[in-house]
């Protein structure tokens, strides 16, 4: 089926460069788009960002480090 779309120009152009990265048409990626918008519930993709922002955080995590507690003053002074 044909159909007509106005893109803004800069969307145009950095889509035919990731069509011509892939070696595939304009059109191919366009229906790969549609199929993964319309495809992927939005509570999936909720609970995959938000496992990837964990895997992010915990990557970012310093394996050396202890939890902070608070000092008391004689310990302040120990150390």
């Amino acid at each position: 089926m044909k159909t007509t779309i106005d893109l803004p120009e800069e969307v145009l152009v950095k889509a035919k460069v990731i069509a011509a990265e892939r070696r595939t048409t304009l059109r191919e990626l366009v229906v790969e788009g549609l199929k993964h918008v319309t495809e992927t519930p939005p509570e999936a993709e909720q609970a995959k960002r938000k496992a990837t922002f964990k895997r992010l955080l915990k990557a970012m995590q310093a394996s050396n480090t202890e939890p902070m507690v608070p000092l008391k003053r004689e310990e302040i002074y120990e150390r």
